[in-house]
């Protein structure tokens, strides 16, 4: 079965009306029951209460629950509902971060016209674009938004941008020829016309051929709503972490609770301190800590323009290996601009050219003449292309209204897509003059002379052979070229379409959509760090082409290719042939996420970025989706993880570099609570296997990690960040938090904290005060913990350098938690709740001692790795 845009407009007509009238009100009743409303169909949403209950999965959490119920039947009151309140307290943030529920959908609900002229019964009304439905004659004017898809039955010099749902800055010129090929790509089928565009210049009409679901817009709603999202590296890596921890740490408190037995200890006694010791053992603050952490990132980023939508997402960017980069409004400036003049049979760069020049003058007034476009303070009106040639006036000291007040127009032939000309008539230094421009190719069919300098002469066929080159050599460029004329006409007639011949030939106008300049710089700290840029356009090969090389994302031609090849190819092939290019062009949404997918499922993070309808499925079933603030559509920023305010593909890189700083400071966060509860297991150990009293109190170990621990870990997390981040490669997908090299340096620094503690306990044990050594061990622990702050700060040694004192929230951190274990030990009142007894100052300053020994000998430890790694 023929496409539409393989059939006439009336075959068309006939074919989804059965005849060539306009709808009755009765066809219109029955359509419309038919086909349902002009209107996108929602997904089920979840509650806040299942979004609420969703945060309680997590395997750590469970654990977590499980012990305190077991502490509430063991009596421990106080340890069940301090556990219950942390975990409700993360989940209640988890649920705020994700209750911003997906609103793609009823965006693209907007991007639909409210109101529709059609033609019904004869006549045009104006109808709420919801009632549209197939078989519909809709009549289109310049700024009328399209409401549904149809092919073209009339069109008058009709341009329509088609951006949003193809990537292509350039409004689209319409007609309403058949066309004949297959498997036509939507930016070509120029006699249909889509939802979600909208008219630019000239008028028409069509007959409507979808609606709602099945439009293109429709299309892309489907394929949002099976496009499912993906969880970030950290996401998945706190998921398994907690798994693997949890595990690690119930088979610690069992081997312990089988001792204590073995030695004849209470049983209620020894199953509740082995519940204390996992609740201890288990970070239960870790994701309120990494919730907070990736909070506060939200807050620098959104200061450098950046808006995480997810909270999860700013982490995820650290991890980014391929950004797939849509190319209009995002590495370009989505504005057309005069690019390059060709006068006097020669390039002239525009920022070069000069308005005492007269040819050149003659070139850039008649740019302004031949034009309808106008720039009313800042505010433009009028085709991208006539806008350009406008501008460049303006910024060489010409104002376009003074010119066009000195030679008014006295006749036009209008632009029309099928001629491609457009041709006015002024009296320019009393002469009547025609200034025409157009197409190079057809324009040059029609010129018969050429003005250089003051001369004019008969145009040879090496002066065709010129122009013709240079205007292929600024086509391979990727740049629009325009050809302008003129000729002499008669004072007293109107314009015709005759007068349109025996011109003379001034100039050509070559322009395009630049890149942004920081778009270069960009890409080049991209490469640095590791990742690689792909640009992923509706647009042409050509074009987009030329704007990668400018940028440095393509370096060889055979890196380029169109999105029709990859309709050829298994999914399979695809990920062979990602590897090899660098720029795709021409490509549907389809496109977009199958090239998503496949580098994906090579095992790389990719961030997908976009503004325009066409990529919301992309942005979506990328880890992490990067729409534009400005000119992105609000589908794009619905599907997207974070938002540029200042649409500036630079912003990225920033945001990579925090993400990867977030990553290193939520990595020390957890470095921190883990080596310190492995000190206190390490010690627990010890006491059990030495058949020594049990140096903590349960009390005790939830105080270290519920108060002394939360603070100095979350302070790490803020730890400013280092522009070295990026002289890295981004880290493997699957690579766990518990990398091997981690898991020493937490064992080491466990032991060493633990060794110190049971100094301490042993110092105080002597003639058999258990009580003392208990205090001691425990005071020491807390302070132990609160020095190894700074040790976590880096991997490289630091105690000596200025960067122990550039995190505040460390130091006050710090501070707080050695007044609070200080208030607890040496203020009688406390005892009885925290199982203490008061130390005397000598005690007090050998628990400092031991607890701060730990920083020069971790910090040595450091020195010792570095050096080894060095030697590698």
């Amino acid at each position: 079965m023929k496409q539409y845009y393989q059939l006439s407009g009336e075959e068309t007509i006939m074919q989804v009306n059965g005849s060539l009238e306009p709808l009755t009100e009765e066809q219109v009743l029955e359509h419309q029951e038919k086909y349902g409303p002009n209107e996108l169909v929602e997904g089920k949403k979840k509650t806040t209460l299942q979004i609420f209950l969703e945060q309680y999965k997590d395997f750590l959490v469970i654990i977590l629950i499980i012990a305190a119920i077991a502490s509430g039947f063991m009596g421990n009151i106080e340890s069940a509902a301090v556990i219950l309140i942390v975990i409700t307290m993360n989940a209640i943030l988890g649920t705020v971060q994700t209750i911003k529920a997906e609103q793609s959908l009823a965006s693209l609900k907007k991007l639909s016209g409210p109101e529709a002229k059609v033609l019904r019964n004869g006549s045009v009304v104006q109808i709420p674009s919801s009632e549209v439905t197939v078989g519909d004659i809709v009549m289109l004017d310049a700024g009328d938004y399209i409401p549904a898809d149809g092919r073209l039955t009339e069109c008058a010099s009709l341009k329509v941008d088609e951006s949003a749902l193809t990537g292509e800055s350039l409004g689209v010129e319409k007609t309403t020829d058949i066309i004949k090929e297959d498997e036509v790509p939507l930016g070509d089928r120029l006699n249909m016309v889509y939802s979600g565009s909208f008219v630019t210049y000239g008028r028409g009409a069509f007959v409507v051929t979808g609606i709602g679901m099945e439009t293109e817009v429709g299309k892309i709603a489907s394929l949002l709503k099976t496009t499912s999202e993906k969880r970030t590296p950290l996401q998945i890596n706190l998921d398994q972490f907690g798994q693997k921890l949890s595990i690690l740490i119930l088979v610690f408190c069992a081997i312990l609770f089988g001792i204590s037995i073995f030695r004849g200890d209470n049983i209620g006694d020894a199953f509740l301190f082995a519940v204390a010791l996992a609740v201890a053992a288990i970070p239960e603050a870790l994701s309120s800590i990494v919730t907070i952490v990736l909070s506060f990132g939200t807050q620098k980023m959104a200061k450098e323009h950046a808006i995480m939508r997810k909270l999860q997402a700013v982490e995820g960017l650290g991890s980014v290996s391929i950004i797939c980069s849509d190319k209009t409004g995002t590495l370009t400036q989505n504005k057309m601009t005069v690019e390059d003049y060709y006068v006097d049979e020669k390039c002239i760069k525009a920022a070069d050219v000069d308005v005492n020049d007269p040819s050149q003058s003659r070139l850039l007034i008649s740019s302004m003449l031949c034009n309808d476009s106008k720039n009313t303070d800042g505010v433009e009106i009028g085709d991208p292309t006539e806008t350009a040639l406008i501008n460049l006036g303006s910024k060489l000291g010409l104002d376009p209204e003074a010119v066009r007040a000195k030679y008014p127009r006295e006749s036009e032939n209008p632009f029309d897509s099928d001629r491609k000309l457009m041709s006015t008539k002024h009296t320019m230094e009393g002469v009547p003059t025609m200034v025409i421009k157009g197409a190079v190719d057809v324009l040059l069919d029609r010129m018969t002379q050429i003005q250089i300098g003051d001369t004019v002469r008969p145009l040879t066929d090496d002066d065709r052979r010129n122009i013709e080159n240079q205007n292929q050599s600024f086509s391979r460029e990727g740049l629009r070229v325009l050809a302008f004329g003129y000729k002499v006409v008669s004072d007293e007639e109107e314009l015709t379409l005759e007068d349109e011949y025996d011109l003379t030939f001034i100039g050509l106008i070559a322009m395009m959509d630049p890149p942004r300049d920081e778009s270069r710089a960009a890409v080049a700290e991209c490469k640095r760090a590791g990742i690689r840029p792909i640009m992923i356009t509706g647009d042409h090969k050509v074009t987009a082409a030329a704007i990668a090389k400018r940028i440095g994302i393509l370096e060889n031609e055979s890196e380029a290719c169109e999105g029709a090849e990859i309709d050829k190819m298994s999914d399979e092939e695809l990920k062979d042939f990602v590897e090899g290019i660098s720029v795709y062009a021409r490509v549907s949404p389809e496109h977009k996420i199958r090239i998503v997918r496949a580098w994906q499922d090579k095992g790389n993070i990719v961030s997908m970025t976009g503004d325009g309808v066409n990529d919301a499925p992309a942005l979506k079933q990328a880890d992490i989706g990067v729409a534009m603030g400005i000119t992105g559509s609000e589908v794009s920023k619905d599907a997207a993880a974070m938002v540029l305010t200042d649409d500036n593909f630079a912003t990225i890189v920033k945001a990579v570099e925090n993400g990867r700083n977030i990553y290193r400071n939520i990595k020390a966060s957890i470095q921190f609570l883990l080596s310190g509860n492995f000190g206190a297991i390490l010690a627990v150990l010890y006491a059990s296997i030495m058949a020594l009293p049990v140096p903590f109190a349960p009390v005790h170990l939830l105080f270290i990690n519920l108060l002394t621990d939360s603070l100095p870990a979350i302070a790490l997390g803020l730890e400013p960040g280092s522009k070295d981040a990026m002289n890295e490669k981004p880290r493997p997908m699957n690579e766990s938090i518990l990398t091997k090299d981690f898991l020493i340096k937490i064992g080491t620094e466990g032991l060493s904290i633990a060794v110190t503690t049971m100094i301490a306990f042993m110092i105080g044990y002597q003639g058999g005060n258990e009580l003392l050594g208990s205090t001691m061990a425990f005071a020491t622990l807390c302070s132990a913990r609160l020095f190894h702050g700074f040790n976590c700060k880096s991997d490289r040694p630091v105690v000596f350098t200025r960067k122990v004192v550039d995190n505040k929230y460390l130091i006050g951190a710090f501070v707080l938690g050695i007044v609070l274990i200080t208030c607890v030990v040496m203020i009688p009142g406390l005892h009885n709740v925290f199982k203490v007894q008061t130390l005397t100052l000598t005690q007090l300053f050998t628990v400092y001692g031991l607890a701060a020994v730990n920083i020069p000998i971790i910090q040595i430890l450091k020195g010792i790795r570095l050096l080894l790694k060095r030697r590698k």
